[in-house]
């Protein structure tokens, strides 16, 4: 059965244009060192299980008055399950959108394919030459990234592409870098870019603790150098 580690039964913000309940799986195959879901990612045997059925039962109640469940995490499609729990969601009407770091593209082609997705929230964490360190992992193939860029392009589905901007590993530089990446890997079909402000608090590398975030002149400058690529690139956490 799926694991999932937390629940947010009802969101305005998590499904643009959705009134949605969030769902959190818990495992991760990244490690990155600005993560703030650190449980998730690193303790998530400990931590206790919903029940599944009682999770189905609660949006069979509220159908119609929910209209959209978010997956997120951890991350969602290291889930062998994902797949028909999702359909049975997509079963009770509801839209569906999933959180993902992207590194399994196979799993998320497959989603595509029998259309059980209705739009989908990407973290792209650096450019590709960055994307080990910004991961945590350092093996790491930038190119799976690569093939969900182009899979969700292909797709044509709503997808909103985002980064936290992390002070000293990130720059301007690198931000226009991934906003091209996005376009170019996505044959031009990205939704938004959101650049999301950097907390340093209960991040998972303990020497980012307490790093200072970049002012927000300043990613308000690399918001604009990523629209000579994306069109609509905003700023979030600000």
């Amino acid at each position: 059965m799926i694991e999932f580690k937390g629940w947010v039964r009802t969101s305005l913000i998590d499904y643009p244009g959705k009134i949605a309940s969030v769902l959190f799986a818990g495992g991760c195959n990244f490690r990155c060192p600005m993560c703030h879901n650190g449980e998730l990612v690193e303790r998530s045997a400990s931590l206790p299980s919903l029940d599944v059925a009682k999770v189905l039962a609660h949006l069979e109640r509220r159908a119609g008055k929910l209209t959209g469940v978010v997956v997120s995490g951890g991350e969602p499609t290291l889930q062998p399950e994902l797949p028909s729990f999702l359909a049975r969601v997509r079963e009770m009407g509801y839209a569906v959108k999933l959180d993902t770091n992207g590194y399994r593209p196979d799993v998320l082609r497959g989603l595509l394919t029998v259309r059980l997705l209705d739009a989908v929230a990407l973290d792209v964490k650096a450019p590709p030459t960055k994307y080990p360190l910004l991961a945590g992992v350092p093996d790491l193939d930038p190119g799976a990234i690569g093939q969900s860029l182009a899979l969700i392009g292909a797709a044509q589905l709503p997808c909103e592409f985002r980064t936290t901007v992390v002070p000293g590993l990130l720059d301007a530089d690198d931000i226009e870098a991934i906003a091209r990446w996005i376009v170019d890997a996505g044959r031009g079909a990205a939704s938004s870019y959101v650049l999301q402000q950097f907390r340093g608090t209960t991040t998972l590398s303990p020497a980012l603790n307490g790093a200072i975030p970049y002012p927000v002149a300043e990613l308000e400058g690399m918001a604009a150098r990523a629209r000579r690529w994306v069109d609509d690139v905003r700023l979030r956490g600000v």
